[in-house]
């Protein structure tokens, strides 16, 4: 068995009350604002000039729901931001393990404890309440720009539209709850919570919290009076969960609730691509099928997408790293020389800086590693590849995040 590390369905128990009462209210909202956008993550410019990812993460739902929509103003658009305002996708992408609530908020000697922790790699505080849009209660985070992005899942880390949408004060929800919600993207809907806020919504996209309806961004957040780090997400990968929540729950207290975002999956609930593609791959998720297709049957490509965010933010940082290790797939020169393949046909020396050469050669060494027999095979394979029980964690739990968003 392999610890897998998406967000599972158990809800997140999110008491998030704003200090004002949150009644229902239905009047107009006020007009303006940008409609949705889409970017495909997983760029490279230097060598697969077209590797842009097929899927993305903002998307237009109509949404079919039996109860009434909330109160909305249809508005034009508005010209949009340029998104630079908030910058590319980032290069390392971290998988929440644990979310600590704290419906009082939690102070920051409690989160810098935390942080401090044995296994503890990184902390986020948010934060967060519930408030009401047209009467139906809403659990809604406030999230600080960009470093929530980087704490998202892949695809939606990866979506420019959604961080735009946030920098200029719409609300992005959970594509899984804006149906729900009665949400029709465009529209703007006024939320009550500690104040009375007209907010647009023309985003859609995976959060990837249980029990977490929408984000908005820290300032938003300050108007509608959510309560500052009501929920503080923790990576730990390949920590001692069980022991890490009660140290969390000995610094929080008793009344405060500590959250695994872990389940235990079978590797085998991760995608393999039976055949190569014709050709040479055209986008990074290709890439990723194909190496694993052609130079490794039997292994899931979404390992190596894991392998290849985590060392380099898919081509984004090429090192060399502190050890030297260089390329996409940041290999060590040494182990290069080993396992360097000319990857799809290409002629001549392999190219450590060539995800043509490199994806393949790291498909390569898993399989030798034995990435193929079994859980617990796949799992040596992967250690093997970084010596970290950490690395090992983390790289499974971004492909269980690939496998859910890319099938």
């Amino acid at each position: 068995m392999l610890r897998n590390a998406p967000r599972i369905a158990t809800a997140v128990a999110l008491i998030l009350l704003p200090s004002a009462a949150l009644a229902a209210d239905t009047v107009n909202a006020a007009p303006g604002h940008l409609s949705g956008s889409r970017q495909a993550g997983l760029a490279s410019g230097r060598v697969l000039a077209a590797l842009t990812s097929p899927a993305s993460a903002a998307s237009s739902p109509t949404p079919a729901v039996s109860s009434p929509a909330p109160a909305r103003t249809p508005r034009p658009a508005a010209p949009q931001p340029s998104a630079a305002v908030v910058g590319t996708p980032p290069r390392q992408l971290l998988v929440p393990d644990l979310a600590a609530v704290i419906p009082g908020g939690a102070s920051q000697s409690q989160v810098t404890a935390i942080s401090r922790l044995a296994g503890v790699r990184a902390v986020l505080p948010l934060a967060g309440g519930r408030v009401s849009i047209g009467g139906r209660a809403v659990n809604v985070l406030g999230v600080p720009l960009p470093a929530f992005r980087s704490w998202a899942p892949p695809v939606t880390a990866a979506a420019t539209g959604v961080w735009v949408a946030l920098a200029d004060s719409n609300m992005v929800a959970d594509s899984s709850a804006a149906p729900r919600l009665g949400f029709s993207l465009g529209d703007t809907y006024q939320v009550q919570g500690a104040a009375a806020v007209t907010v647009p919504v023309t985003v859609t996209a995976p959060l990837g919290i249980p029990g977490i309806d929408a984000v908005v961004n820290s300032q938003l957040a300050g108007r509608l009076g959510l309560t500052s780090s009501t929920v503080v997400l923790v990576n730990a990968p390949g920590a001692d969960y069980s022991a890490l929540t009660s140290q969390i729950r000995s610094i929080l207290g008793p009344a405060d609730s500590v959250t695994s975002l872990v389940p235990v999956v079978q590797a085998a609930s991760l995608p393999v691509a039976a055949a190569a593609t014709t050709g040479t791959p055209a986008t990074w998720v290709q890439l990723y099928q194909d190496s694993a297709a052609a130079y490794c049957p039997g292994l899931s490509w979404t390992v190596l997408a894991a392998i290849g965010e985590i060392e380099s933010g898919d081509g984004s940082n090429e090192g060399p790293s502190t050890a030297g290790a260089l390329g996409p797939m940041q290999f060590m020169p040494g182990t290069w020389a080993v396992w360097g393949t000319d990857g799809f046909g290409e002629t001549g020396s392999p190219d450590i800086m060539n995800p043509l050469d490199a994806v393949p050669s790291a498909a390569r060494l898993l399989c030798a590693a034995g990435a193929t027999s079994g859980s617990a095979g796949l799992s040596a394979a992967i250690y093997d590849y970084n010596h970290a029980s950490w690395y090992v964690s983390e790289v499974l739990g971004l492909a269980g995040e690939y496998a859910r968003e890319y099938h």
